[in-house]
């Protein structure tokens, strides 16, 4: 991970991040024509990166942001970031270390976190695998204003990334929902977390009609895990509450999926796997605040006992669902969630979940949508911690008209609105079994990446991670 030292030594690789780049004149480790040649290259050409080979060593000046808005900025260390450690590990290089000499601590922070974040590769069904690992081992950080703890935190926020990833890129064989269940109970207790796995038994004793109704196909039991960060002093009255969705495989039921479609469905748990991760992270960090995550799993299956379209299922709280798509199964087992949420008397409840084609052909991967009810201003903080991370969120409007296209005719609600308005209907749908503050992010788009995006990289993002743990830092802050 990310180490902060004093000083370099002899013969090891340097970034140097600058505030002007007129200020590397006065810089010794440059001799005069390095400067030179660095400053005609950053003036006359678009490239944000001068290196110089020592034959036993690299020496790199990273050319500053010229944007002014802060989040932009932090983005592009980020991107630059990964930029640099693609560089190195096509060199073979082991180690990097970055000096800060910009004006803003956070650059470097980002700039590392990039590197980190873009050095990723799930190997493990690779044979081939130690040859195909990045060779950047050690990212190490020379600063006057960055503390250890900052370090710290950022290899936390790393690891828990890299916990989501991990878990969203295995496939259904390793990563049924009972094997889901245990690496995030076992994950998150090792962190000082607590947590429960409820067994179909137990589902059924609480009348789970929307996960047991998905699970009727599956060859495998659902699970239900309840995750929870609670130390001595936390600063929230009423807990906050994350509910994902972990759908551990989607076929789409007996709605069959094209095949071309069910090629990534084993990152419809991503909503579940960025929950736990985020709680690891949580207390691993020992942020004062008291958070509960909820987490149903099953796969979604066309077996001979499937539930099918037309069938009648019934929700935990008595609601009853008419069927009208077995495709649109995550909101079926989300609602059971949500009302097991309730039990808590929560002061927000978030629910994350790659929920709908919709949602991504709307915005494309770039960022999420979200809603919000009677959650105005913690929206407002999400957007903005959104931001920062990178991690967008386009907030949707959720007018009371969309609710009456999930009107049933011969029950309760129905599971689907039709073509239109598909991200909004689903989310009115959720919003039916709330009675809380309430916050829904669709994040079918960014979840899981067929193409490479800078840091990100190729498969599972770990998406919200980042998100939510910044959103509760400035929550715990503020005192919100």
């Amino acid at each position: 991970m990310i180490e902060l030292i004093r000083e370099a030594g002899k013969c090891e690789n340097i970034v140097i991040l600058v505030n002007e780049p007129d200020e590397i004149k006065g810089y010794d480790i440059l001799t005069e024509n390095e400067c030179d040649f660095a400053l005609k290259l950053f003036k006359e050409t678009k490239r944000t990166l001068a290196g110089f080979n020592r034959l036993d060593h690299y020496i790199f000046i990273q050319k500053p942001c010229i944007d002014k808005i802060l989040y932009k900025q932090l983005e592009y260390y980020r991107k630059e970031g990964d930029k640099l450690c693609k560089q190195l590990n096509m060199n073979r290089e082991k180690q990097i270390i970055i000096i800060d000499k910009c004006k803003e601590f956070r650059y470097t922070l980002a700039f590392a976190e990039g590197m980190v974040l873009g050095n990723y590769r799930f190997l493990k069904y690779k044979t081939s695998g130690s040859a195909e690992a990045p060779t950047l081992k050690n990212v190490s950080i020379i600063s006057d204003s960055i503390r250890k703890s900052d370090i710290d935190e950022l290899n936390i926020l790393i690891e828990s990334v890299f916990f989501c990833r991990d878990l969203v890129n295995e496939p259904l064989s390793a990563l049924t929902a009972e094997k889901f269940a245990k690496r995030i109970s076992t994950m998150c207790t090792e962190a000082g977390a607590m947590a429960d796995v409820l067994n179909k038994t137990k589902i059924e004793s609480l009348k789970m009609g929307g996960l047991l109704g998905v699970n009727k196909g599956s060859p495998e039991p659902p699970t239900f895990t309840v995750l929870e960060w609670k130390p001595a002093h936390h600063v929230n009255r009423k807990p906050w509450v994350i509910v994902g969705k972990g759908i551990v495989y989607d076929t789409g039921g007996i709605s069959l999926k094209p095949s071309s479609s069910m090629e990534t469905m084993k990152s419809d748990m991503a909503g579940g796997a960025a929950t736990a991760a985020c709680i690891y992270a949580l207390a691993k960090a020992g942020l004062p605040v008291h958070v509960i995550g909820l987490v149903p799993a099953t796969e979604n299956r066309p077996d001979g006992n499937a539930y099918v379209p037309g069938d009648i299922i019934k929700i935990s709280d008595g609601t009853n669902v008419e069927v009208t798509n077995t495709d649109a199964e995550g909101r079926l087992i989300l609602a059971d969630a949500l009302v097991y949420a309730k039990k808590y008397k929560p002061g927000l409840v978030i629910d994350i979940a790659t929920l709908t084609g919709s949602a991504s052909a709307a915005i494309g991967r770039v960022g999420m949508v979200g809603f919000q009810a009677d959650a105005f201003h913690d929206m407002e903080l999400m957007k903005e911690c959104g931001n920062m991370v990178y991690e967008r969120i386009a907030e949707f409007p959720f007018w009371d008209e969309y609710a009456d296209m999930i009107k049933s005719d011969i029950a309760d609600i129905k599971n689907t609105g039709g073509r239109e308005a598909g991200a909004i209907t689903a989310a009115k749908f959720l919003q039916h079994f709330t009675d809380y503050p309430f916050i829904h992010l669709d994040i079918a788009g960014p979840a899981f990446l067929e193409k490479p995006d800078s840091y990100r990289g190729t498969g599972a993002t770990g998406v919200t991670v980042r998100l939510l743990f910044d959103f509760f830092k400035n929550k715990c802050r503020r005192n919100i």
